[in-house]
């Protein structure tokens, strides 16, 4: 995918890689990149079910920081791979990635670091933090997702079609007019059903319908590899698995739950035009979490690969880092 990166620091690759056994049959890919001996930092990536790109190293100063990436359970590298016809989620679940994050924490002898992580990774950054405080140096969120009912409302069940009429009529295609009233778990029928000629047109769609929408202007790049069929269905299957079970939280734990966290030095950057995860979600964070600082980016919408999105996130970075490297 060709993108605009300019903002960002010099693409890395990483000097060490691995798949940790995790359990359930499970193996996470991960890898690290930058100072062996620098500032670490996880990052947590979207979806759930996007998998990690090597362009998301270059949001951190390669001078100062351990920079950790993972692959969540069930895409990108890690196995078994969502994308198989027979795909298994059940051990794929909110809980199971934090214990992931925190095993992986532990093996790589990692006392504290900071947890970086956009859209879903934004809601699984908050949900780690609340379960592990003591790990957690600092916080940079962008895009908040919380998976309330309002908020998967408004993208998946009709909302989001005020904006983008045209590109919502190709998502209800695949689902029967008397199925839409309840367009995830019409999807989620159609997802798991073990037919590829049922769950790939039907991950496609699903697929294509957030590509397209998540930037404020149409990236036709973005769209394509997100049509991949095995890409999208793996990407489809975990989305819904967790939309469905609405992450196994109970609705709006995750801004109730920042009390136990409020100590944690944060910045949360949100696209004001972002559509996928809208403006409202992280103005409620805001509001109840006053301390962390708040930005706003008024030409943007949801992507971090957007450059006023990649400015505000390595800003968020680099102070972080500054205040690592004045304190050693």
């Amino acid at each position: 995918m060709t993108m605009n990166l300019d903002a960002l620091y010099p693409a890395i690759e990483p000097y060490e890689t691995g798949e940790l056994l995790v359990g359930d049959g499970h193996r996470m890919y991960w890898e690290v990149s930058g100072n062996p001996e620098g500032k670490p930092v996880v990052f947590l990536h979207g979806g759930p079910g996007s998998g990690t790109s090597p362009w998301q190293r270059r949001f951190f100063d390669p001078e100062v920081y351990r920079i950790v990436l993972l692959d969540q359970r069930g895409c990108g590298r890690s196995t078994p791979h969502a994308g198989e016809p027979g795909a298994d989620l059940r051990h794929v679940t909110t809980a199971h990635l934090i214990a992931d994050i925190e095993l992986l924490r532990k093996n790589l002898g990692i006392r504290t670091w900071q947890v970086f992580g956009g859209s879903w990774g934004s809601a699984l950054a908050l949900a780690y933090a609340q379960a592990h405080p003591d790990a957690v140096s600092e916080l940079v969120l962008r895009g908040i997702f919380t998976l309330r009912r309002e908020e998967l409302e408004w993208f998946y069940e009709g909302g989001a079609a005020a904006l983008f009429p045209d590109l919502w009529e190709a998502f209800i295609a695949p689902i029967p007019v008397l199925e839409r009233t309840r367009m995830i778990e019409a999807y989620h029928r159609r997802l798991f059903d073990p037919d590829p000629a049922v769950h790939e047109p039907a991950a496609v769609a699903w697929s294509t319908w957030e590509a397209s929408t998540v930037t404020l202007t149409p990236d036709a790049e973005q769209i394509a590899a997100m049509s991949d069929a095995r890409r999208a269905t793996a990407f489809a299957r975990i989305e819904n698995h967790f939309f469905v079970h609405r992450g196994w939280w109970d609705e709006g734990q995750l801004i109730a739950g920042v009390d136990g966290i409020r100590h944690i030095p944060t910045v949360i950057v949100q696209g004001r035009h972002d559509v996928c995860t809208p403006m409202m979600t992280a103005w409620d964070l805001h509001r109840a979490w006053p301390e962390a600082d708040f930005v706003v980016v008024d030409d943007a919408g949801h992507s971090a690969s957007e450059p006023g999105i990649q400015r505000a996130l390595r800003a968020a970075t680099d102070r972080f880092a500054g205040a690592f490297s004045a304190g050693r």
